[in-house]
């Protein structure tokens, strides 16, 4: 196995093979899907290079609700195949594949009906265990009014006449994406960032490859050949299609936003689930913070930024609160993000009602296509997408192996948390940092640590934003991918919704810890301090718009340091 870090000189290693070498696949697309396809690809002995746009899970991946789950929801739409490969998928990710990223979380369904309710609920949830749910959590349970204020005291007690408790897990998806470009890394895929495809490469009707500009040097151009592409570029799958001049699939793009608010808002030991007019709403344990989310809207507007409005913000305020008995206010909101869902287009004019099963389609030669699914589900895309892209290699393909492959930091680290105060002593920090940066890095803390011996300033807390040391900016450019401000702030670490200022005070400071790792002069420096201050009030300027397309023109008002950039393709 070949190192694990995303370095700057991995990229620049990655893109010299991308000169040089021709590949069995090159994919297109750096989110969950793509990372997992290279991830795929890779430890079946092919040989691999990933190209993205923007920055690992800068799309959708960073956007989501922050679960693997099933989707209990699915079950009313009679979705048992997808909720228990769901299923089956959530408890590879806890016991296995990454349990350093993945843990449970409980959550409380309010029942309003006495009867009818408690036994509908109750059978969806029975079910909900029986097609694989109970495996490795533990089995639902009913509760009386009184128990469920018990242990959500916040709930107004009109608000329900008992509940049922379920449990699901928790994933920082952002985190996730990157440690699953780590891992690709080290079984020996190309992996670049800032890399944008202008084009495809053909010779007569057949795809052989992509055109990629390096948005980091200046806009120069390579060629990456390959014996098979493969778009898994989500809500963006359209566009690239048309660059191939055919497609099969077709994305609609769904916004689901999501609010955070400070722990103490909310009296409660547990998550909670309601159900809306339209779909769900989740209030899911994050840390010190809450999320709340989500919406569940059709969206036409700009895809590489959606925005978040007041109207949205209002509708998750309102739910939320219509079951509180101290209500939440829009000065709790710490922070917002939003993202888009990308679902198979179909018959239905509600997007709540679109399939979130996958497909797999090759529209021209050499090229596959993959979108849809869900979150939860990225490695079997990822597997379907590589078996139908190994039917165009004139090779033989090994089967896939990435159920039994762990994500970097996962091997070992039962062990490493079981020594988290041993770890705490001998490197002088506290074992609540210790298990901060267990469940971040899993078995990798040693390399932040060793840093930290190296240079203890690095064991401070970031200003602004004390749940984070500095030694985990400097390690997300040296290690991480990170090339940009925003990149730490926004995905390597959640400060920008995390804190009440966006990240704002911890910008600069960042920024000074980077530059050494990135070569940046003070001109950069304070350039990419700028650009973020800029998004940050582009933000929250959207958020303050009636509709999405005031928002989207208030959002689209932010600079990008990767000039004219799209998740996909040349628009």
């Amino acid at each position: 196995m070949r190192s694990a870090q995303l370095s700057p000189e991995h990229r620049r290693e990655s893109l010299r093979r991308m000169r040089e070498e021709v590949f069995d696949i090159v994919v297109v697309g750096g989110g969950v899907v793509g990372t997992g396809t290279a991830l795929d690809a890779a430890s079946r002995g092919l040989s691999v290079a990933l190209v993205e746009a923007r920055d690992y899970a800068a799309g959708t991946s960073s956007r989501s609700s922050k679960l693997f789950h099933g989707g209990l929801r699915y079950l009313e739409q009679l979705e048992f195949g997808l909720v228990r490969e769901a299923l089956h998928e959530r408890g590879l990710m806890l016991t296995r594949l990454c349990p350093h990223l993945a843990r449970p979380v409980q959550f409380l369904y309010p029942l309003r009906h006495r009867i009818w309710e408690r036994f509908y609920v109750g059978a969806g949830v029975l079910l909900y265990d029986l097609l694989g749910g109970a495996r490795v959590m533990p089995r639902h349970r009913h509760l009386t009014r009184r128990g469920a204020l018990k242990i959500a005291p916040a709930l107004k007690r009109s608000a329900l006449v008992g509940a049922i408790q379920y449990y699901d897990a928790r994933v920082d998806d952002a985190r996730h994406t990157m440690t699953i470009a780590r891992t690709a890394s080290a079984y020996g895929a190309a992996m670049a960032t800032s890399a944008r495809v202008t084009g495809f490469l053909r010779e007569g009707e057949r795809v052989v490859g992509v055109r990629v500009r390096d948005l980091e040097q200046g806009g120069e151009e390579l060629d990456v050949r390959a014996g098979m592409v493969i778009n898994a570029t989500g809500v963006w799958t359209d566009e690239v299609q048309e660059k191939a001049g055919r497609g099969r699939i077709h994305v609609r793009a769904s916004k689901g936003i999501h609010l955070v608010v400070p722990r103490d808002r909310i009296n409660s030991d547990t998550g909670l689930i309601l159900r809306t007019e339209k779909s769900v709403l989740f209030v899911i344990p994050w840390g010190r913070h809450w999320i709340i989310g989500t919406t569940d809207t059709d969206w036409d507007l700009d895809r590489d930024h959606p925005a978040a409005s007041r109207a949205d913000i209002e509708y998750l305020l309102e739910h939320v609160n219509s079951v509180l008995s101290s209500p939440l206010t829009e000065a709790d909101v710490e922070g917002v993000y939003a993202g888009l869902r990308p679902l198979l287009h179909g018959e239905s004019e509600s997007t709540s009602q679109l399939s979130r099963e996958h497909a797999v389609s090759s529209p021209v030669a050499g090229l596959v296509t993959v979108a849809g699914g869900k979150y939860t589900t990225y490695r079997v895309m990822a597997e379907d997408a590589v078996n139908a892209a190994g039917r165009g290699l004139d090779k033989r393909v090994p089967r896939s192996c990435t159920k039994v492959t762990p994500l970097v930091g996962a091997e070992g680290y039962q062990v490493a948390w079981n020594r988290r105060e041993r770890l705490a002593a001998e490197s002088g920090l506290h074992v609540a940092r210790i298990e901060h940066l267990l469940r971040r890095y899993g078995t990798r803390v040693d390399e932040l640590l060793a840093l930290v011996v190296e240079r203890p300033e690095l064991k401070e807390p970031l200003p602004g934003a004390d749940d984070y040391l500095a030694v985990e900016a400097l390690y997300a450019a040296s290690c991480e991918g990170a090339l940009h401000l925003d990149d730490v702030l926004t995905r390597r670490t959640r400060i920008s919704i995390e804190t009440f200022d966006r990240g704002v005070t911890a910008a600069e400071p960042v920024a000074r810890l980077m530059a050494g790792v990135l070569g940046w002069d003070e001109a950069t420096l304070q350039r990419e301090v700028e650009h973020y201050h800029a998004r940050v009030a582009a933000e929250r300027e959207s958020q303050e718009q009636g509709d999405d397309r005031t928002a989207d023109a208030a959002r689209l008002g932010a600079p990008d340091v990767r000039r004219g950039v799209s998740a996909g393709v040349d628009a």
